[in-house]
């Protein structure tokens, strides 16, 4: 089962005397913070908290939440996991949470043949790698390319790819 509510940071230190936080981001895109209104305390979502502001600091975001306003405030706020609701992301088609990819089932497109598991996911700056654990216990990789990876059935768990020639030449 999906989580609801995302990991999406994790709140180091105060900022200024008016309440601000400095967040350490564990997203790919710090920029979504523009997009967020509410975030939350609790990774079941009964501690929302409006988002009132964000800026940056050296690519840190920098976040006034409503009812947070002085430096004493935000310091009680200190290691706490900052989450946002997952249909609050922006995401465009085709795009994924690691979190949701990482388990799925990895099958053969052409013929049905089972590889094993995806994972962990390592961004690579051209291209993410999936890491791929087979069931003689290997790990191998694919490139998450279009030309490998074809389809992915998020409600079956399913992802299906088409090896690059060569990519699994040590099968048997």
């Amino acid at each position: 089962m999906r989580k609801q509510y995302i990991e999406v940071g994790k709140i180091v230190t105060t900022h200024g005397i008016k309440g601000e936080v400095k967040l350490y981001p564990w997203c790919d895109d710090v920029d979504m913070f523009y997009d967020i209104e509410t975030l939350y305390l609790d990774a079941k979502g009964t501690k929302p908290v409006a988002l009132e502001e964000v800026r940056f600091v050296k690519d840190m975001p920098l976040l006034k939440l409503e009812g947070i306003n002085s430096i004493d405030d935000a310091a009680k706020l200190r290691d706490k996991i900052v989450y946002v609701h997952r249909d609050d992301i922006p995401m465009e088609e085709g795009e994924y949470l690691i979190q949701d990819l990482i388990g799925m089932q990895v099958v053969n497109a052409d013929n049905g043949k089972v590889y094993g598991e995806l994972t962990q996911i390592s961004p690579t700056g051209a291209n993410d790698v999936y890491h791929i654990r087979f069931a003689d216990g290997k790990e191998r990789l694919i490139p998450a390319i279009p030309q490998v990876v074809l389809e992915i059935d998020m409600d079956g768990g399913v992802m299906k790819i088409r090896p690059l020639e060569g990519l699994f030449d040590d099968e048997d």
